[in-house]
């Protein structure tokens, strides 16, 4: 069964980018059907209690992918409609990055590629070290594993024993015109991990995955999520380069919406 498009929050991350005049869209459609489920169906999470000590941990490693997780933190009435509204304003609560000193919910600040899996690799060992259950989810994007900082958390990790972290690779083939990441499940799985390779837009592949993966192991997770950049938008899964950081204009957002509401 292919997951239901989430049509509304898709509107909204475009809505939010013409409205701003800056955004992500392309890679913020990639993840956004992973981001959703992981907060309403499978992390230890509370909107009313952000901090409790039991909870699992989200960090968005490539943060330019952002105006998902807004769109998501919405839903909850972490972040209201004047947040959205407000986006990439002076003094504004949202910007083109995650900002962890100003957002509820956001554990890391985080934009610099291959910086957020080394706070999430730090997050993992020091509740280890404090023998506490939580978990720690980390998104990055294919490109980003082009950063030498991600393959030096990919050993460390391993060497650690860090099975309390799982990381889930945004595989968009963003990076494949310029330096592609072939066969990434093979190469995590060389590095030490349990992997596994999944269609990111399929919900019963996502439920699924999540649902098997083992934390009981030694290892650290990771789930090699086959994505479409620009998903449920044909121009832009098909150029998705042009669309990168494109701001959509008046007849492009209502291009979009069309798009969006007839997607099937």
């Amino acid at each position: 069964m292919k997951i239901l498009l989430n049509k509304e929050l898709r509107k909204k991350i475009a809505w939010m980018t013409w409205h701003s005049k800056e955004g992500h869209i392309p890679s913020a459609y990639s993840i956004l059907d992973i981001i959703h489920f992981l907060y309403h169906d499978f992390m230890k999470f509370d909107p009313k209690n952000l901090t409790m000590e039991e909870r699992d941990f989200f960090i968005l490693s490539k943060g330019h992918g952002c105006s998902a997780l807004y769109s998501v933190l919405n839903q909850f009435d972490i972040l209201t409609e004047n947040d959205l509204l407000e986006k990439n304003n002076e003094k504004a609560k949202l910007a083109t990055h995650p900002d962890s000193t100003k957002i509820p919910g956001i554990e890391a600040s985080t934009g610099s590629l291959g910086n957020g899996i080394g706070f999430a690799l730090g997050l993992s060992l020091g509740l280890k070290i404090k023998k506490m259950k939580n978990r720690v989810f980390v998104i990055i994007g294919d490109a980003e594993s082009n950063e030498g900082t991600v393959w030096e958390c990919a050993l460390l990790a391993s060497h650690l024993k860090l099975n309390n972290l799982c990381v889930i690779l945004d595989n968009n083939h963003s990076c494949d015109p310029t330096l592609p990441v072939p066969d990434a499940q093979k190469k995590w799985d060389a590095f030490g991990w349990e992997t596994q390779e999944i269609d990111g837009h399929n919900l019963d592949e996502i439920k699924k995955s999540f649902q098997s993966l083992n934390f009981n192991s030694s290892k650290p997770k990771i789930i090699v999520a086959n994505t479409i950049k620009g998903k449920g938008v044909p121009e832009m899964e098909e150029n998705y380069g042009a669309w990168h950081s494109k701001v959509p204009n008046d007849n492009e957002l209502k291009y979009i919406y069309n798009e969006i509401d007839n997607y099937e």
